[in-house]
């Protein structure tokens, strides 16, 4: 089957007609309004033979008039990649011989330079992908465009976004001149450029029915003919949108705050991970008398804080914990949130754990005691920290006996109840209060920047003593230096593993810190004593260390030193300016020394039990996959607790949900932009953060959100330029041909364009800011300028 009628492409055919002729045979079977046409399958490229005497035929029962042909590869307009611009579409083709011709410069690019590093950056394999064709009617446009049923930009789902422009609307998907730019957001549409309020609210009603019937908001071409009658080219899912929150049935809106990136994670945590994960923060959220409920968006964890921000006494208290660890992003967010109207108190404490005022008074006076206890003697508070922390790692031990899948989850149910002992808490609390008061204590007297010195070199920290140690390590392996660097980290781990390498001493490296991972707090994850390939990675890294003077141990030791030397000239002028508050800060900062490396230890030593939680689930797994239930034992990671029960228990199979799960998880790895706060209509609140520009800063419209600070690299010619990682691309405009520089750029800068046009699009993919329509930028920014891109203020500050 070589030509079909584009009406029978259907989606079980995907594989034969590709995905941009499936979603207009999806729109032609609904009704919509589609030129007609037909779709030269997959089948006949990879023949590599054009069938002539099919086509011809195709062609005269389409009127053999002009003709639209355009692309439709088998991994494009899918709902993890659009391949926007990517291939190629060629319009106004009259003739057999200009069609044929059309069609194979289709073919052709699917191996163009722009195509093949698109499906690098995606990791989309491309000798699986092949190439249909579609030749549509062409339809003399008077007016064509681009609708989004969701804002690309903010993420708002209760949005529509419409870019237009007289003729064939080249200039709004190529970005290549001025177009008019619309935000539908239910209200009545303006009257202005070259749409009507009519036609907007005919787009908008349009928008409207397709993503009910596609089941996700679309990117949807159109054109409008000389009758006034609205045709639509193009239908398919937008690839950029991170996942909104849940439905859910409180009260709208509702806002989410990030919780992963508080652990340094900004990669998506697997099922199980997530269900073990959900616990362990209502947990540790429960002693402050604070109940949020934490929700999977897109694998991250939010946690839903809607009603403590409606809340008066919830709010304060919000702003208190986000200053203490969410960071300037969270606090600029949530401060906004609290701003909006819609978020405006109503005097309910719903944000509260029932009986939570008891439980936290008996809390704070554990913790008043606790923390006075280890200030007084610190050096006795350590050791009882350590003494706990070894009684973890021996107490996660599972017995001996579990010999059943049964036993196995009953083993892991029981650690997700398990609370961490006073003598870890306190010491840690103590650490970090010793460490955050002296600031205020210390204004007139001492910067931010002298209290950061003194807080440098930290003894006690269990990190970076694991750091040292792999120094050690690597130190000690150097006559194995050219093996360790010149041979990949997988391969070296294989071969540790068969008891092959050398040894280096990495068994007694990973005997202390082998519980210890990248994404560490996800039970999905592979620790290092499963895979040390992580570590032989930064082993070698070490071993290009030549300098002496950076070696780690030595860089420790002088920031050590220079800690203490500013804490003894910082004390002295403290205690003479100020001398109550001087001698107190002084005793604080001291006791901070002491105690404020212990941070690290409480996650320490929960690892040692999320260890042994996992490699009994894995043995469940393996369980579940020798009665043909997984496929493989770590599948069981894309279960959560109780769907592994269902399993165990029932015989459940869930091979199809890991399937889909995985699919999900391989998509979110690669995303590089998660936002910190989101709203329940997917706004990610950073995007409309009201930001006033910077004396200097150029303005633009954002495009894609993000912020980017870099070297500027302006370039007049794709074909000649060379962008190193983290410069900032200036340019006059970009076409898809410009798309494969993204993959080094920090960010995109545009003097013309538009939201919708190839090039925003694939930044947006791309996880890269973009800022476009900034006048003059190629001639007001120079190569080399470092300058800060913002794709949510739509600003360029050259510094």
């Amino acid at each position: 089957m070589q030509v079909i009628p584009l009406s029978e492409a259907t989606a079980d055919l995907v594989d034969l007609v590709g995905g941009k002729a499936v979603g207009l045979g999806e729109l032609i079977r609904q009704g919509e309004r589609v030129p007609d046409g037909f779709c030269v399958t997959t089948e006949a490229h990879r023949l590599g033979v054009v069938p002539e005497t099919e086509i011809v035929e195709a062609y005269q029962r389409l009127g053999a008039g002009p003709v639209a042909v355009r692309s439709s590869a088998t991994a494009e307009d899918l709902p993890e990649a659009s391949f926007a611009g990517q291939h190629d579409t060629v319009l106004d083709v009259t003739g057999v011989a200009e069609v044929i011709a059309a069609i194979a410069r289709c073919w052709d690019s699917l191996h163009g330079d722009r195509a093949v590093a698109y499906r690098e950056a995606r990791d989309v394999d491309g000798r699986a992908v092949r190439m249909a064709v579609i030749v549509q009617r062409m339809i003399t446009a008077e007016v064509a465009g681009v609708l989004f049923t969701a804002n690309p930009v903010t993420g708002c789902r209760t949005e529509m976004v419409v870019d237009a422009a007289p003729g064939a609307g080249t200039a709004v998907v190529d970005g290549t001149g001025a177009v008019d730019h619309y935000v539908l957001d239910g209200s009545e549409p303006p009257e202005a450029g070259c749409l009507s309020a009519a036609r907007l609210a005919e787009l908008r009603t349009t928008g409207e029915r397709l993503q009910k019937h596609f089941g996700c908001p679309q990117d949807v071409e159109w054109v409008v003919d000389p009758q006034g009658l609205l045709w639509l080219v193009q239908s398919r899912p937008i690839t950029t949108l991170f996942p909104p929150p849940p439905p859910t049935d409180k009260p709208l809106p509702r806002v989410y705050l990030e919780f992963g990136h508080v652990q340094g994670m900004r990669q998506p945590v697997t099922p199980m991970g997530m269900s073990t994960l959900k616990a362990l923060v209502a947990a540790m959220l429960a002693p402050l008398g604070v109940r949020a409920d934490i929700v999977d968006v897109g694998g991250r964890l939010y946690g839903d804080l809607t009603d403590m921000a409606r809340s008066r006494s919830g709010r304060r208290q919000l702003v208190r914990l986000l200053a203490v660890d969410f960071g300037p992003r969270a606090q600029a967010a949530m401060r906004h949130v609290l701003t909006d109207p819609r978020f405006a108190p109503n005097g309910a404490d719903s944000h509260r754990v029932p009986g939570a005022k008891g439980a936290s008074l008996r809390t704070a006076g554990r913790a008043v005691a606790g923390i006075l206890r280890a200030l007084a003697r610190p050096d006795v508070a350590r050791t009882r920290l350590f003494d706990a922390v070894e009684r973890l790692r021996l107490d996660s031990v599972p017995p001996a006996d579990l010999a059943t899948a049964a036993e196995r989850l009953r083993f892991v149910r029981a650690q997700e109840t398990d609370e961490s002992p006073d003598d870890l808490v306190w010491p840690i609390a103590a650490g970090m209060l010793a460490a955050a008061l002296p600031a205020q204590l210390l204004k007139g007297v001492a910067g931010p920047g002298e209290i950061h010195t003194v807080m440098g070199g930290m003894p006690h920290n269990v990190t970076i003593e694991m750091n040292l140690a792999l120094w050690r390590l690597a130190q000690n392996a150097g006559e194995h230096r050219r093996l360790l660097c010149d041979t990949p980290p997988d391969e070296l781990a294989g071969r540790y593993q068969r008891g092959t390498l050398p040894d280096i001493g990495l068994a007694a490296f990973l005997d202390a810190y082998g519980h210890r991972g990248v994404a560490e707090v996800d039970l999905g994850v592979p620790r290092w004593d499963e895979d040390p390939a992580p570590v032989f990675a930064m082993i070698a890294n070490l071993l290009r260390v030549t300098d002496p003077e950076q070696a780690p141990d030595r860089r420790f030791a002088r920031a050590a030193a220079t800690a203490e030397d500013t804490l003894r000239d910082l004390v002295a002028r403290a205690r003479r300016r100020r001398p109550v508050r001087g001698r107190i800060a002084g005793f604080l900062l001291r006791r901070a020394r002491s105690l404020a490396g212990l941070r690290e230890a409480g996650k320490f030593a929960g690892l040692y039990q999320l260890r042994e939680m996992r490699r009994q689930l894995l043995l469940v797994g393996v369980d579940l996959t020798s009665g043909g239930l997984l496929e493989q034992p770590d599948d069981i990671m894309y279960l959560t607790l109780d769907e592994a029960h269902g399993a165990v228990h029932h015989g459940d199979d869930h091979r199809d949900t890991v399937a889909a799960r995985r699919a999900v998880h391989r998509r979110e790895m690669v995303r590089r932009h998660v936002p910190v706060a989101l709203l329940s209509d997917g706004t990610d609140v950073e995007t409309v953060l009201p930001t006033a520009p910077a004396d200097g800063a150029l303005t633009g419209v954002g495009a894609a959100a993000g912020r980017a600070t870099g070297p500027a690299r302006v370039v007049h010619d794709p074909g000649t330029a060379h962008v190193e990682p983290g410069e900032i691309l200036v340019t006059t405009t970009t076409d898809p041909g410009w798309t494969p520089l993204f993959l080094t750029a920090g960010a995109l800068v545009t003097e013309t364009g538009a939201v919708m046009a190839h090039g925003p699009t694939v930044a947006r993919e791309y996880g890269i800011p973009a800022v476009i329509c900034v006048p003059d930028a190629t001639r007001r920014i120079s190569t080399g300028q470092i300058v800060t891109v913002d794709g949510a203020a739509g600003t360029v500050t050259v510094e």
